[in-house]
């Protein structure tokens, strides 16, 4: 339970700082013994209260993304989170196991690539609002089978299709987030997913980081901010490629 409050703060600190924080609470998890879908879920219900206070704080920045009104977008992406979600309760742990390295390194590839990927890729495609749609509906599903860096794909994928500055971002991508996290918790905790025991030292550690978090977010340059979030999501891909397939 020490071990479940400690990394709730970690992660909840990093969701405040960048987000990518579920690379630190569902590898904790598993080391205390959780199965590996267990451990995704509790760790998704831990980080829900923080998600919708950072949600209700940005609320008055809500604004159209690409023409695509908000609440259209936000539908798409709780049903494909509600999807999502019961796809992870009917994967085996096993094979959820073989699966999340690649998800994870998918993540840090995204994370990676940044603003100046989709600088890159904007500057080569052209893309419209039935496409950031269709995107949506990916990111949702996504969102609610794993999550792990969906914050910080978000961004990279509207700075692509919406062609918006990551700073205007903020308040659709929080809520969406927050969304498909609560449609996550919905199924996760109506089939038994969730290892509460685990979950509420974690959902009171994620509190606290987060208000610490958002302290240090003011203090430290965005250079070091985006290293730490980089050494974290390396770290912890590079160890579950280790224990699946290692």
């Amino acid at each position: 339970m020490a071990l479940a409050g400690a990394a709730g703060c970690v992660g909840g600190a990093m969701n405040a700082l960048a987000g990518g924080g579920a690379f630190a609470t569902m590898p904790a998890l598993i080391g205390i013994g959780l199965p590996s879908t267990v451990a995704n879920a509790t760790s998704n219900v831990a980080l829900q209260p923080a998600a919708m206070a950072s949600a209700w704080t940005y609320r008055r920045g809500l604004a159209p993304l690409g023409g695509v009104p908000i609440r259209l977008l936000n539908t798409v992406n709780f049903i494909a989170a509600l999807a999502g979600s019961y796809l992870l309760v009917v994967t085996p742990p096993t094979a959820f196991d073989a699966i999340v390295p690649w998800l994870l390194l998918f993540a840090f590839g995204a994370i990676a690539a940044g603003q100046r990927g989709a600088a890159w890729l904007r500057a080569r495609v052209t893309i419209g609002a039935t496409s950031l749609i269709a995107a949506q509906l990916l990111l949702g599903i996504y969102g609610g089978y794993f999550g792990g860096g969906i914050g910080m794909m978000m961004t990279a994928v509207y700075g692509l299709l919406v062609g918006t500055e990551p700073k205007h971002m903020a308040a659709p991508r929080t809520l969406i987030l927050a969304t498909a996290n609560f449609a996550a918790a919905i199924v996760f905790v109506a089939f038994g997913l969730v290892a509460w025991w685990a979950c509420v030292p974690m959902l009171l550690g994620g509190i606290a980081g987060g208000l610490g978090g958002a302290w240090l977010g003011e203090r430290l340059s965005p250079r070091v901010i985006r290293l730490w979030t980089l050494a974290v999501t390396g770290v912890t891909t590079a160890v579950f490629f280790w224990r699946a397939y290692g």
